[in-house]
């Protein structure tokens, strides 16, 4: 009796041995991926600003060449409008 018991015992002893195995090969796995997240994001903030900054210099070269149809100039002036109230409003923030 006290043989079957020690095998069982055995057995549980090597399944938690297997489930801890188990346990530390996804945790490594899940701090793999969220390092590969956070590249991830890194490269689309910045692809996103790359993006932004050439849809900005795309924006001032319809300007400067008048070739913006008259919708497309009231959004540029709207954008342009914006950009002067974010600024008055940081140099209001300084100016305190």
């Amino acid at each position: 009796m006290s043989q079957i018991l020690e095998d069982k015992i055995k057995q549980i002893q090597e399944k938690l041995q297997l489930l801890a195995k188990q346990n530390a090969a996804i945790k490594k796995e899940n701090q793999a991926l969220k390092e590969t997240l956070a590249e991830t994001r890194l490269q689309f903030n910045e692809a996103a600003d790359v993006a932004e900054a050439l849809q900005h210099q795309l924006d001032a070269k319809k300007y400067s060449q008048a070739i913006m149809d008259p919708e497309e100039k009231k959004a540029f002036e709207k954008k342009i409008n914006g950009y002067i109230k974010e600024i008055d409003k940081c140099i209001a923030l300084l100016s305190v």
